[in-house]
């Protein structure tokens, strides 16, 4: 299995992240933090999939966003800057100290209007919570992906868009995986359900770690 980073020549990938618009100064301030203080600061999503994601909102015109996963925050505060008037992100976060330092990082962005992060394990959570949901993103326990993506179809908006991120587990995915872990596998079970669910439309894009987009066939 190879690391995540060599999924994509890191020349590539840096000339891509280069030829991206930059990120603003409060989240380039949250990234240089969770790098400094998180050891596992490659759960952040990176400043190309950042501005993905932004743009994802922006291009469906979502008002109402749910993410599973908050992590530092970096992946909602950049969300909320496609957001429409009056729409605001809901983050679902099962870690007291994650869910704590990602609370001041949207406040030090001045977004804490628009982005509420609700702390506790996501299904718990996902069951007060009526919806309909624009978009909803999901990048949390891999293991976790399926029960998430059951429980949070029928919260989603007629034409909404559900993301997945990490679809490709850093290669675990393939038939050639000789190292496939917990996650990995359950990504490849999840996978193969989205393709042949005949409700669903899916593509699996090749950004970053592997980025799954899904709507309904309908």
């Amino acid at each position: 299995m190879l690391p995540m980073g060599q999924l994509i020549d890191p020349e590539v990938l840096e000339y891509a992240e280069r030829h991206s618009t930059a990120p603003p100064a409060y989240l380039a301030a949250v990234d240089e933090s969770t790098r400094t203080d998180f050891a596992a600061w490659g759960m952040m999503v990176g400043r190309q999939e950042g501005r993905f994601l932004e743009f994802l909102v922006y291009a469906t015109q979502a008002t109402s966003v749910l993410e599973i996963g908050t992590f530092t925050g970096y992946s909602s505060i950049a969300m909320a800057a496609g957001l429409g008037e009056g729409g605001s992100i809901i983050s679902l976060e099962v870690d007291p100290h994650h869910a704590t330092v990602a609370r001041g990082n949207i406040a030090a962005a001045g977004l804490e209007s628009r982005i509420s992060v609700i702390e506790g394990p996501a299904l718990e959570s996902l069951a007060s919570l009526s919806g309909p949901f624009d978009l909803v993103f999901i990048d949390a326990d891999k293991v976790g992906y399926d029960a998430y993506v059951d429980a949070v179809l029928p919260k989603l908006a007629h034409r909404g868009l559900l993301v997945l991120d990490n679809t490709l587990q850093s290669g675990g995915v393939l038939d050639s995986a000789t190292d496939r872990h917990e996650g990995a596998t359950a990504l490849r079970a999840l996978n193969d359900k989205l393709v042949h669910d005949p409700r669903l439309v899916c593509v699996l894009t090749t950004i970053r770690d592997g980025v799954t987009l899904v709507r309904r066939a309908d």
